[in-house]
This record gives structure tokens, sequence and C-alpha cells, in this order.
């Protein structure tokens, strides 16, 4: 079994005339990061790696979410491939993951993730929004021959707002 969690970056801002890549979080962006991430440890593996886009809102989200988590900053992955909107590329990416981890938690971007897990999930997702949480299980030895999987768990801030 494997088993992949996508998480999209964190709503960030727009308020500098930066480069797409160096736009940080938005503070709305910092509370949504903060509410999902200390609402989904009963829907996490005992053991999983953490892969991150480059980008920094993308990292940002990933710290955020691995301290609520309490797991060491240290070991997040950053990988620049991951600073992609292309759902094909964020295909290969995942299926390149070593068989040895069962377990990833994902954070990236759209358009990649949205349609990723409606290709590989069973369940139609119109728009994963930023801070928004997708569990894929996929009955498979090896993450190159991932195929269509089981949307386990699906939550998004506007779930956890009351």
């Amino acid at each position: 079994m494997k088993n992949l969690i996508l998480i999209r970056h964190a709503k960030s801002s727009w308020n500098a005339p930066l480069l797409d890549k160096d736009r940080p979080l938005a503070n709305r962006g910092m509370q949504d990061a903060h509410l999902v991430s200390t609402s989904i440890d009963e829907h996490l593996p005992r053991t999983f790696i953490i892969w991150s886009s480059t980008a920094k809102r993308a990292s940002e989200t990933a710290m955020i979410f691995a301290q609520n988590l309490s797991c060491p900053v240290e070991s997040i992955i950053f990988k620049d491939e991951l600073y992609t909107f292309d759902d094909r590329q964020l295909e290969k990416i995942v299926k390149s993951c070593n068989n040895d981890y069962d377990n990833v938690i994902l954070f990236g971007h759209n358009d990649a993730i949205t349609n990723f897990v409606n290709k590989f999930g069973n369940v139609f997702i119109d728009n994963v929004p930023t801070s928004g949480f997708v569990s894929i299980n996929f009955d498979s030895k090896n993450w190159e021959t991932i195929d269509k999987g089981k949307t386990q768990k699906v939550i998004f801030p506007r779930d956890l707002k009351i």
C-alpha cells in the first residue's frame, strides 16, 4: 500500500512586486495552514516523508505543518521540480519516489494538485483550495505503478471554520 497526501500551499500574498516563486504567505494563509495542520493528526500515517516545492509559499506552508505535527523542519525535502502547475510533471515526480517509503506528504501547487487528485483519486474535486488536504491510498507496492487510488480524506479550511 502506498499513501500520498497532497497539500496545496496556503494563501499567498500579492502585496509586493516579487517573482511568483518568492511570494510569501498572506496572514490568512498562515491562519489556514495552522487550522488544517492542527486538524489532521488522526488522518496521518505513523511514519512519512515530507516533500515540498521550493517556492516560498509552499515551503512556508510545509514548515507550519511540520511544526504543528512535531516533525523536525530539517526533515522536509525541498524539490525544485515540485514548483510545477502541470499534473503530468507532478505524476512523474510522485512515481519516482523510492519504494522504501510508503507514505509521502507533498506540498505543491495548483492546477497540478487538483488535476492529479482527479486523475488518481476516486472522488471528483472541483478545486483543491489553498491549504487543502487530500489523502489517496494506492493498492500498489511500487510508486512507479500507482494507478487509480482511493481518496481517503479531504479536508479544506472552509470545512473547519465555524
